[in-house]
């Protein structure tokens, strides 16, 4: 996974401006962090029908959510000037007020895990392999995630000091989950969680 920072100028529309950054970059990706203000910020309240809009001086306090070459899924919270805070589903037409630092983590471009060596998908094993360590609840969402929506997959649970050794020597990383997929590292739950949010894993069943 790489990181790549997005630097929004008063006036920018911060929904449409990381979905132009995924159509531009032709990637996917999700939102690692966000400091900033906005002038105006739409959003979809849970269970309203309508748009909520909020004016003046916004502080954005979270913004997660998944993004890819088609569209974005993201999630705002915000503090208005009496520190009362609102959030919702981000739609267009939220204005950065001051300014915005948008941190994004960029996972692969979207053709790039079609790119994978046949004689590995012909063995007799599922394609996405998950390392995970008992009690870790990042690799209980991961698991459910995939049980969730019947990806075959092989568990690869942490029993002894070999285990992390052979996976930390696969990925370099010593941080659970690590996804597998046709035998490569892809990344952790973060990764496996943009998939899940783009559609990707539905072209693992």
């Amino acid at each position: 996974m790489q990181s790549a920072p997005l630097k929004l100028a008063p006036g920018s529309d911060l929904r449409l401006s990381i979905e132009q950054f995924g159509k531009e970059k032709n990637t996917n990706g999700f939102v690692l962090g966000v400091v900033g203000n906005l002038s105006k910020a739409v959003f979809q309240c849970p269970g309203l029908s309508e748009l909520t809009v909020l004016e003046g001086n916004l502080e954005i306090i979270t913004l997660n959510g998944t993004f890819t070459n088609e569209n974005v899924h993201l999630h705002l919270s915000l503090s208005d000037s009496a520190c009362q805070v609102w959030g919702g589903h981000l739609e267009p037409g939220t204005i950065i007020l001051k300014g915005a630092d948008v941190l994004l983590g960029i996972i692969d471009s979207p053709n790039k895990l079609q790119n994978v060596d046949s004689n590995y998908i012909n063995k007799n094993t599922p394609r996405i392999e998950i390392g995970v360590i008992n009690g870790c609840p990042w690799s209980s969402r991961a698991i459910r995630i995939l049980n969730s929506l019947n990806i075959p997959h092989k568990v690869l649970n942490i029993q002894g000091e070999d285990d992390f050794n052979s996976l930390k020597n696969r990925s370099n990383l010593s941080v659970f989950p690590q996804l597998f997929v046709d035998g490569s590292f892809v990344g952790g739950y973060e990764t496996l969680s943009a998939m899940h949010s783009s559609g990707e894993l539905e072209n693992f069943r």
